[in-house]
């Protein structure tokens, strides 16, 4: 026996189902129609706002969550992009991310994260998980690797955009910069600064050894090596590289190479690790050792010394990216789908 009216005893006794509280549920609650309580979901610029505010109210006192999946299934949309990353720990992509996710916000589509590393035999497999979740489009930072993988996504009719690189055939939109160019980049910098002893501190993922091997290419053939020294001395680390290791990789190369005068990381986490390993050794930044990291890191001006770096504009890549992806699911062209953003060296006081 109850002493609640018998109308708010059937609102708290459980339904049957899902138990999800449902439009109908809102608008008994607001003493409205259904259709008045759709409208105001879908269109509520063209309903009165004292009306609005009645059901929203009830909407909080219900506890109602719209059924996206429905609404999709009606619209042939899903509302939703998926986004895959190599390593969500990465502060790299950071910047990338939070512009991508505030520009599909702003046009009422939401950003679902993937990890997938640059492991072949799980590419297949976590894009057949994320197609099978009808994701309006899809993100990748970074290029498709395997052929099956590319014939799904080219098979899925979705808008998918590649970032982070540069290749000559891309599964559809690509969005990115020349790993190669900007190795090289570094290499040419040094020779300009007149080091004969280079170092590579970088993580085991390849496009950090796409940058490395252009970095090598380029001091080999430009001819600036100490002549006791065939080629710059490196360590490579499992990536993502923590601050610890990237110490001890620095440690190890002063240990092989005492007269290292310069050091490329692949990311600036690395190059702190190296300040750091380098002050603990008593040598001095950028008298004794030039020191250049990757990707500009938001601590990267606030080290000591200032930390010198490969900058890409990340914010551009996440804005393009989520522009070109709206703009396709509403059928509108991308001018240019294929965008080379290109990277900027920014020279600081560590070199």
């Amino acid at each position: 026996m109850t002493d609640e009216p018998q109308s708010l005893a059937q609102k708290r006794r459980p339904r049957r189902g899902t138990g999800r509280v449902t439009i109908a549920d809102v608008a008994r609650a607001a003493g409205m129609s259904m259709h008045t309580v759709s409208r105001v979901l879908n269109t509520p610029e063209n309903v009165p706002k004292k009306t609005v505010a009645l059901i929203r109210e009830a909407i909080a006192k219900t506890g109602y969550v719209p059924n996206l999946l429905a609404g999709g299934l009606a619209s042939g949309r899903s509302r939703l992009v998926a986004v895959i990353v190599p390593a969500i720990s990465s502060p790299v992509f950071l910047e990338t991310l939070q512009v991508l996710g505030d520009t599909l916000e702003r046009h009422g589509y939401q950003m679902m994260l993937v990890q997938n590393a640059y492991d072949p035999a799980q590419e297949y497999r976590t894009l057949s998980n994320v197609l099978g979740r009808q994701p309006d489009g899809i993100v990748l930072m970074r290029l498709v690797i395997t052929e099956e993988a590319r014939h799904l996504l080219k098979s899925s009719r979705i808008p998918v955009i590649e970032a982070w690189d540069l290749c000559d055939n891309p599964v559809d939109m690509l969005i990115g910069f020349s790993h190669e160019a900007s190795g090289a980049a570094v290499a040419d910098f040094l020779q300009a600064s007149g080091r004969s002893r280079p170092a590579l501190i970088l993580g085991d993922d390849p496009r950090a050894s796409r940058r490395a091997n252009s970095f090598r290419d380029a001091a080999l053939r430009g001819g600036w090596l100490a002549p006791d020294m065939a080629e710059p001395v490196s360590v490579i680390c499992k990536a993502p590289v923590p601050l610890g290791d990237s110490r001890k990789a620095m440690a190890d190369i002063l240990a092989r190479e005492p007269k290292v005068d310069s050091v490329f990381c692949s990311t600036d986490i690395i190059a702190m690790g190296v300040l750091l390993e380098a002050a603990a050794h008593g040598r001095r930044v950028p008298e004794d050792i030039a020191v250049i990291g990757f990707g500009d890191h938001p601590l990267a001006a606030a080290t000591t010394p200032a930390l010198t770096t490969v900058r890409i504009d990340g914010s551009n890549i996440g804005a393009r990216a989520g522009n070109y992806i709206v703009q396709r699911v509403e059928g509108r062209p991308v001018e240019q789908p294929i965008v080379d953003i290109g990277f900027q060296l920014i020279r600081r006081g560590s070199a």
